[in-house]
């Protein structure tokens, strides 16, 4: 009895001192988001459009990204925290779920190990600061991962319930990011490895568990069947699987080195060392089995995707959930807690920097880190500009639209524009379409036409297509350059120029693009 109590005792200090942790660093994360001066990114910036129209699928996502900005604007506005405020408060409740997994599979001193693992990742701290897909993702996985390991243990209708409950949150993860097919893979491989796992299943928690899961997906599924499946589609053109570079070494190593960054320096090494030292010793015990296979599918998978072709260093950011439990009940077992704590020290010094940066980005520069966030800033500027040179055309002789050469300067444009685009008279905002078919939801839903391009303010971002675009215009004139300083370094360079006439010549049958312009000249600097 005395034994039970001081346990009891000690699984409550480790889930308080958890909660601490996870609390300040939530705060902190928050805090920050509200003080930076840091404009959204581009994708960001889709991301909110998306969510002023609400949808159960969106041209290069599933729609849960989408909802959760309506839900944070919906609440605070659409200034940037609150499109992005939902990002540290989900990775916080990611983290307190990793602590139940790794507290019911190894104990509560492994749940806080875990949760401090996951919380400090590089990975997650970046993430903490823009609006993602991977952070509900995550969250929905660790909740599928918790009602699995709860699963053994229920009967009667608390199996059902828990079932139906992991059915849902993972037809959740589905509609967060279609990575979430990786648990689908470690529940199967799981299954084929262990008895355990298939005892754990009766016909009616099987049932529960795959109607709860086609439920929930189904509207994104039939989303999909509507749009000739234009998500599916536009994640198979990312991997970029048509490429016709195969076999790449550099890709590998340079995916592999990124999940040291990812994942963090120690975190990663004892799950790729200590995985494969265990399995090699025959030391796994049946929650290590588990856990590897959750974190071990994406890892494969995209090392396999940068050997062939190329990938992302957040694509197998599904591994971290199980990973994190597994480096947190490792270290625990070895008695490791001091190796830990060293590990994780210089990711904490890390978070406490980032944070720094993020509010004073002045800093960052300083000590050279300004490219990191350079994609986040002057946007604003930029977009005012376009508006000023709008308004004046539109007060000399009008204008049918204004219209950008990038996706990037359209999303942008349609959230820092949002008031003026939105007032009476206003030009609409229009994307001139660089191929013979849309290749981006802006090309697709906004593409310039005849009508709205008889008299258009074209803004080029770079000046890259300008050539290209004036071959598809009868004329041209007012050409106007923009710059805005981003950094020391850095220069954002626009060219605003009035075109009419839109009569856009043929595009390459083959290429979809259209021809070179012959060179008439230098153009401008």
């Amino acid at each position: 009895m005395k034994q039970g109590v001081i346990a009891g005792a000690d699984e409550a200090r480790a889930w308080k001192l958890t909660l601490v942790l996870v609390g300040v660093l939530t705060i902190l994360r928050v805090t920050a988001l509200f003080l930076t001066p840091l404009e959204l990114y581009p994708d960001e910036a889709q991301y909110w459009l998306w969510s002023r129209t609400l949808d159960f699928g969106y041209y290069s996502k599933p729609p849960m990204i989408a909802w959760l900005i309506w839900l944070t604007t919906t609440v605070g506005g659409d200034a940037e925290p609150w499109i992005r405020v939902s990002t540290p408060l989900l990775n916080g409740l990611t983290a307190l779920v990793i602590f139940r997994i790794a507290q019911r599979l190894y104990s509560a001193w492994a749940g806080l190990a875990a949760a401090a693992v996951f919380s400090l990742m590089p990975g997650v701290q970046l993430s903490s600061g823009v609006i993602t897909t991977d952070t509900p993702l995550l969250l929905f996985l660790a909740l599928t991962i918790w009602a699995y390991v709860s699963l053994p243990a229920a009967e009667g209708r608390r199996k059902l319930l828990v079932a139906a409950g992991m059915g849902a949150a993972l037809g959740l993860a589905f509609l967060s990011k279609y990575a979430a097919v990786y648990a689908v893979i470690a529940l199967l491989a799981h299954a084929a490895l262990s008895r355990e796992a298939r005892r754990a299943w009766t016909p009616a928690a099987l049932g529960a568990f795959v109607a709860l899961l086609a439920l929930v997906f189904a509207p994104n599924l039939h989303w999909n069947l509507e749009h000739h499946f234009k998500t599916l589609e536009h994640t198979a053109d990312n991997a970029n699987w048509g490429s016709k570079q195969l076999f790449n070494i550099g890709e590998l190593a340079g995916f592999i080195g990124s999940q040291f960054m990812v994942f963090g320096p120690l975190p990663f090494a004892v799950l790729i060392g200590g995985g494969g030292l265990m399995i090699a010793r025959r030391r796994l015990k049946p929650a290590d089995l588990l856990l590897l296979c959750f974190a071990v599918p994406p890892l494969i998978a995209v090392a396999g995707e940068a050997f062939v072709s190329r990938a992302n260093a957040n694509w197998a950011a599904a591994a971290y959930v199980g990973g994190s439990v597994l480096v947190g009940g490792w270290m625990t077992r070895w008695r490791a807690q001091r190796w830990l704590i060293a590990g994780l020290a210089p990711q904490a010094l890390l978070a406490a920097l980032f944070l720094i940066w993020v509010v004073n980005p002045l800093i960052a520069e300083r000590m050279g880190m300004a490219n990191s966030f350079k994609r986040a800033r002057g946007w604003d500027e930029t977009v005012q500009a376009i508006i000023a040179r709008a308004q004046e055309e539109q007060a000399k002789g009008g204008l049918s639209a204004v219209a950008v050469d990038d996706r990037f300067l359209f999303n942008v444009a349609a959230y820092y524009g949002r008031d003026y685009f939105a007032g009476p008279g206003a030009p609409p905002l229009r994307i001139w379409v660089h191929e013979s078919a849309p290749q981006n939801q802006a090309e697709t839903e906004a593409p310039l036409n005849a009508p709205l391009g008889r008299r258009a303010l074209i803004a080029s971002l770079e000046g890259v297509y300008r050539p290209k675009i004036e071959q598809d215009f009868k004329a041209e004139s007012g050409l106007e350059i923009i710059r805005v300083r981003l950094d020391h370094k850095h220069v954002r360079r626009t060219d605003l120029f009035i075109a009419e006439g839109f009569a856009p010549v043929a595009r390459d049958p083959g290429t979809g693009r259209p021809p070179e312009p012959a060179k008439t000249g230098a153009t401008a600097p």
